[in-house]
Order: structure tokens, then C-alpha cells, then sequence
């Protein structure tokens, strides 16, 4: 079995293997550009991606004010992942990234986003519009959103009183907890039930690998866990779970934070999370390796360190080494 980039990867199972990948933003994006890679080269048959959307900036936040719908940034980004790389796919995937300039009322917004939310309103079905958004666009996958309703995330952040730093604020928002200058030390949903796409929920069933990450941390991957029947459907999959660690911290977000201050807050928010891998990166990992290996090994996880940065000191996964490093992990049968 080859790679994207033609390169051989030794791999112990050819059987094409059902993925289901869990993020938000630029760390899904990446994710997904990886592993549709992998479908064309048929190490994986069935490829679904299941998104955060809690967003409350930038055009997703304007339109889900507006309409009171799904924020659709995070979904549209995941489908633009997913396009094919022929002629039809970049083309289809520039004209969803589309970014309005100007000075008016259309200023910063989005093509993929209107797309998906004009779709919304005619369809009546936030599903069925994502399906037929990404026929149009070719799409290798399926896009889902990980809830049916528009939510918050809240957080609990230290630091932020001057006079007593141990004092905990609740922040609430998205974007208010991604910037936010204190230390998260939770997150939680508003509401706190909300509704999951039932075919989420089949796709976590017949997934051979569930991959969580890369992503902000707080309001990228972890809110995924906080949705209950996502978590339930997480926690008794029989599929094996990969984490994808960050390759940086996010200024706000995880100031400050290595690579096993992820995997600890991960835990601290998921302990009956059964996870069988966690990537991490060479050049990342490096200085705190014995660290990573010890919270990995209380996690009961392998750790499986492998050049997956554009460059070394990057925070920018490079897809055609991803794809590499997970043909590896879902081919291996320990």
C-alpha cells in the first residue's frame, strides 16, 4: 500500500476500514484532507466527519443570530476538505471558501456558508441540505453536525479576578472562551442535552476508527464528549479511538499548554473515554516525551510519536504525512 505521495507504508491489515473524525475548524479541515487521501488510495471505504457547531463569531455567528440556525463555518469547512482534487473538487472547494470583500452588509461572508443555510431553509432538514451540499461538491464523505440545535459553550476560567487568581468566572460563548486570558479549567454545553444527529450516532457504531483531533482543544474537541448521547455512543463503540494531539498551543485557549496538558485535560473531562492511540508529533513531542509517555500509558493507550507538521515548528498539520501516520495506525493490529 502506497501513500498520497506515492511513498510505500507498510501497513499489517489492507481491509478497508469505516473512519468517523470528530473536530472543528482548521484542525478538522486538516484531519479530513488527510484521510481523504486515504480513500483514494481505498485504505478507508466510508469516511464521516461529525462537527462542532457551537460558533458564535464571524459569518457563522451573524446568520445563526439571523436565521436562528446551525453556526455552518465549521461544516462548511469540513466539506470543503472532503472535495475531490480534480478540476471540479478545487474549483467547488475555492468558490464554498469564498470570502466576500467589500464594504456593505455582505462584508465577510462566506459563499459555503449561504449555501448551506439557504439549503437549510428550503430543505426544512439540516442533514439532508449537508448531503446534498456535498454531492454537488463531489465530496469523498459525509458531513454531519454533532447537535441539531444551535448551542454555547461555557467555561469555567481561573485567573481573571486580580484580586483573587484562583477565583472561577463562568465565560460564555465560543469565541469568549477561545480568547479568553484566563486558565479554562471546564466546559460545558448550553443546553446541556442538546439533540444528536442520529446518523452520527449509527456512523460511531459501524466505525472501525474513531479519530478525535487535532483542534481547539476547549471548544473544538472536548465539546463533542459533552453531548450525552454522543458521549455514550463514544464510550461503547467497539471501534478504536485515535486522539491527535495538538502541535501548539492556541494563544487564550491552551496558553502554555504541551502536548500531555492535552491529553490530561482530555481525560479530566472523559475518563471513561477508551482510547487505543494517541499521534503525537516527533518534533512536538521531543522535549517532553517521558512526560507524554507516562499520561499515555495512565490513559491506557499506545503512543505512536511520527513527522506530521508541515515543518518542524509548525502549528500546521501537513495532510500527505498524516495520511502516512494513520494508514500506519488503522494497519496496525496491536
Amino acid at each position: 500500500m502506497s501513500d498520497a505521495a506515492g511513498r510505500v507504508v507498510d501497513r499489517a491489515d489492507d481491509r478497508a476500514v469505516a473512519v468517523v473524525a470528530f473536530g472543528g475548524g482548521h484542525g478538522l479541515h486538516a484531519s479530513l484532507s488527510a484521510l481523504r487521501l486515504l480513500v483514494d488510495e481505498l485504505v478507508v471505504d466510508d469516511l464521516t466527519a461529525v462537527v462542532t457547531v457551537a460558533d458564535n463569531g464571524g459569518s457563522s455567528g451573524r446568520l445563526r443570530n439571523e436565521f436562528g440556525v446551525l453556526p455552518p463555518g465549521d461544516l462548511r469547512m469540513a466539506l470543503a476538505a472532503l472535495c475531490g482534487r480534480n478540476e471540479w473538487g478545487v474549483t467547488w472547494s475555492r468558490v464554498l471558501q469564498h470570502r466576500f470583500a467589500g464594504h456593505g452588509e455582505m462584508r465577510d461572508h462566506v459563499v459555503g456558508n449561504l449555501l448551506i443555510v439557504g439549503l437549510w431553509e428550503l430543505l426544512g432538514d439540516h442533514v439532508d441540505a449537508l448531503d446534498y451540499v456535498g454531492r454537488l461538491l463531489g465530496a469523498t464523505g459525509r458531513v454531519l453536525p454533532m447537535a441539531l440545535v444551535p448551542m454555547d459553550i461555557t467555561a469555567e476560567v481561573r485567573g481573571l479576578v486580580p484580586d483573587d487568581p484562583d477565583a472561577l468566572v463562568a465565560v460564555r460563548g465560543q469565541v469568549e472562551v477561545a480568547t479568553s486570558d484566563g486558565v479554562i479549567e471546564s466546559v460545558a454545553l448550553v443546553p446541556p442535552d442538546p439533540p444528536a444527529a442520529p446518523e452520527a450516532l449509527k456512523a460511531i457504531q459501524a466505525a472501525d476508527w474513531v479519530v478525535l483531533g487535532p483542534g481547539s482543544w476547549f471548544t473544538s474537541v472536548i465539546p463533542h464528549l459533552m453531548v450525552p448521547a454522543l458521549r455514550q455512543a463514544l464510550v461503547s463503540t467497539d471501534a478504536r479511538v485515535v486522539v491527535v494531539l495538538n502541535l501548539a498551543a492556541e494563544a487564550g485557549e491552551t496558553s502554555g499548554f504541551g502536548a500531555a496538558d492535552h491529553l490530561r485535560v482530555l481525560a479530566g473531562h472523559a475518563p471513561d473515554l477508551r482510547v487505543h492511540t494517541v499521534l503525537a508529533d516527533r518534533d512536538t513531542a521531543a522535549h517532553e516525551l517521558a512526560e507524554l509517555e507516562q499520561v499515555v500509558a495512565a490513559y491506557g493507550a499506545r503512543l505512536v510519536v511520527d513527522d506530521v507538521a508541515e515543518a518542524p515548528g509548525t502549528p500546521r498539520h501537513d495532510p500527505v504525512k498524516l495520511a502516512a501516520a494513520y494508514s500506519r495506525i488503522f494497519g496496525s493490529n496491536s
